[in-house]
């Protein structure tokens, strides 16, 4: 769902706009991953946790909040429901998808450093694992707002970095266009594949920390529990 709706949306706007990309296609394209998101996490949330991206499933490993030991089939999952939905928009729009945008592929934009990169990325993922663990994570969240404030924040990750990088925050939602392109005879940039593990990692692991130690949620399930007993 999030790289049909969210990367689809991308060689949607390159459909429409003759293969050029404005800003104000961009605003679109991050209210299309901001839909898609929230939906993915109140649809599966309950199920699976609705992580939908490594960072994410990475950063709540470190903090103690998820097994180790589920880390690696978590990823195998996001980075084949990537590549399925990056096979959906070439079912959808065809082979020419390969050539508007990679499949909406991410990419360092030209003149962007690969460490510029790295660190637009991890600041972008930051926003996005903070809110997590404000709203899904932390005991004292207003219920019912976690998919909507995830989704959002993805999107306003993605009005900053974007120009940049394409704002991928995820792992998966790179590799999913990557595949679908490779398949298709397209050219693939797999020498920056690395900076969208680096950058999301990083950035995403930074932000449960940080907020673990700021908001100490932790603590707030203590008193939380006390109170009810």
């Amino acid at each position: 769902m999030l790289v049909l709706f969210g990367a689809g949306a991308v060689v949607a706007a390159l459909y429409m706009g003759g293969g050029e990309l404005t800003y104000a296609a961009l605003g679109f394209i991050s209210l299309s991953f901001a839909i898609a998101i929230a939906a993915a996490v109140y649809g599966f949330g309950p199920v699976s946790g609705g992580h939908i991206n490594p960072a994410v499933t990475f950063s709540l490993a470190v903090t103690r909040r998820f097994s180790w030991t589920e880390v690696i089939p978590y990823w195998v999952a996001q980075l084949l429901g990537g590549a399925a939905g990056a096979l959906l928009i070439v079912a959808a729009y065809g082979t020419g998808a390969v050539d508007l945008g990679g499949v909406g592929g991410t990419a360092l934009a030209e003149g962007v450093s690969y460490g510029s990169g790295i660190a637009a990325e991890a600041i972008g993922t930051f926003i996005l694992v903070f809110t997590v663990m404000a709203l899904a994570v932390d005991p004292r969240a207003p219920r019912g707002w976690a998919g909507l404030m995830i989704g959002l924040a993805v999107a306003c990750a993605i009005f900053v970095i974007g120009p940049l990088t394409g704002g991928s925050l995820n792992p998966a939602r790179t590799f999913g266009p990557y595949i679908a392109t490779m398949v298709f005879g397209g050219d693939v940039a797999w020498g920056e594949f690395a900076l969208y593990w680096i950058g999301p990692l990083l950035g995403g692991t930074v932000a449960a920390l940080i907020y673990d130690f700021v908001a100490r949620p932790r603590q707030a399930g203590l008193v939380t529990e006390d109170v009810e007993r």
